[in-house]
């Protein structure tokens, strides 16, 4: 059994918050993979940084989401992780009976019908981009903008009423420099705001996602609750479009920045293949977000986790884990065996993650076709990037000419 350093380590680790990865995951998976851990509320808990080890807190039925709501655990925001009804924060058989009746949409079958009209947004949006004259902002003109199109037709919410969830979504994923008190207001006015769409489209019913939940709602309470159903939507808006526009900016940084954007743009059959690589190596978000409490004593990488201890799996470190991939700091486009976490793993796995796919690839494969020169306006180190205390790394502006 493996022995944590004595002192634990104060989480999270200080950087840059731009794509660059703390040198202590590397230090921790060769040394001490289980590490005691100090957070900013709430005390000590355990980080795991292996990739075998991260797997295993996000698929053992042990470690518990639901066990995190309400309750003052180690974490890095002041506010507490709330449930009612939250898809993330709930554990099987719950967590299946919810995530049952919206994953049909996001199938890769049912995402494949959604190709066509991403690809009409994506034209159009690099029609803006061509309009508007280099530089431009790819991460207003284009990034942000696509997700948040898709996502709000396929749930059939009004695109131009984004601010509603666009402001909530700054607030959660603002981190530690966020009240609790300003989450919790902007959380109510799109509860009130989607509750209101429910009542439309109850009346109404459309061709969407939202209808659908309705339905199910309707025709059966069991199957869903209206807190369930308002909260279902909430989550699906954020999440949906929040970590597609900064990995789609991410991913555009890092292949102008590595000087790979021309040997796409010559052999764009590697797309599929580079994607992979770049959701792998590119640092989308920290393991703070997602943590789990062990409901049992159980001995994960040799260290023993004692019951009610609360676990962070290091997802950005496992997909740098030595032992799975090799030569892990070199972003390799054409690496054959990619077992990356970057949808995490087990019941949680990203509901939205062939959509993810979907839209990053259809992006990426419009942009090298309609912008074979593009590189970056501005010296990569002038590049302004979301606050260091935000959950998701990303730019806050990508100036790009071609």
């Amino acid at each position: 059994m493996t022995t944590p350093q004595d002192e634990p380590m104060k989480y999270p680790f200080e950087d840059d918050h731009r794509l660059t990865i703390p040198a202590e995951f590397a230090e921790l998976r060769a040394k001490c993979p289980v590490q005691r851990i100090t957070l900013p509320y709430g005390g000590d808990g355990w980080l795991m940084t292996k990739h075998a080890d991260v797997k295993t807190v996000l698929g053992d039925p042990r470690f518990s989401r639901a066990a995190t709501v309400d309750a003052d655990i180690p974490r890095t925001t002041p506010w507490k992780t709330e449930g009612g009804g939250d898809l993330l924060a709930m554990d099987p058989p719950e967590h299946a009976r919810l995530r049952r009746l919206v994953a049909a949409a996001f199938s890769r079958k049912n995402v494949e019908r959604w190709r066509p009209r991403t690809e009409q947004i994506v034209d159009g949006l690099i029609d803006d981009v061509r309009s508007a004259g280099a530089p431009a902002d790819l991460v207003e003109l284009f990034s942000m903008p696509l997700p948040i199109t898709v996502i709000c037709e396929l749930l059939g919410v009004p695109v131009a009423d984004r601010h509603f969830f666009q402001h909530f979504s700054e607030l959660v994923f603002g981190g530690a420099g966020v009240s609790a008190e300003a989450v919790e207001n902007a959380s109510t006015s799109l509860a009130t705001y989607l509750a209101e769409h429910v009542a439309r489209h109850r009346a109404e019913p459309q061709d969407d996602l939202l209808s659908q939940l309705i339905a199910a709602r309707d025709e059966d309470e069991d199957r869903l609750t209206e807190e369930e159903l308002v909260t279902l939507g909430v989550t699906i808006l954020v999440a949906g479009h929040e970590t597609t526009a900064n990995e789609i900016a991410n991913i555009v940084h890092t292949l102008l920045v590595n000087d790979l954007w021309a040997g796409l743009v010559a052999h764009p059959e590697r797309v599929d293949t580079a994607l992979d690589e770049l959701l792998r190596f590119v640092p989308l978000g920290g393991s703070e977000a997602m943590p789990r409490v062990a409901t049992e004593d159980v001995e994960v990488g040799g260290t023993l986790i004692r019951k009610g201890d609360t676990c962070f799996p290091a997802m950005i470190s496992a997909n740098f884990d030595e032992d799975v991939f090799s030569f892990p700091d070199v972003l390799d486009l054409d690496r054959p065996h990619n077992p990356h976490l970057a949808f995490g793993f087990g019941p949680h796995y990203c509901l939205g993650a062939q959509l993810a796919r979907m839209e990053l690839r259809v992006a990426l494969t419009a942009l090298l076709r309609a912008f074979p020169g593009l590189r970056l306006a501005l010296p990569a180190s002038e590049i302004p990037w979301r606050g260091k205390d935000t959950l998701i790394r990303g730019p806050r502006e990508l100036l790009v000419s071609w």
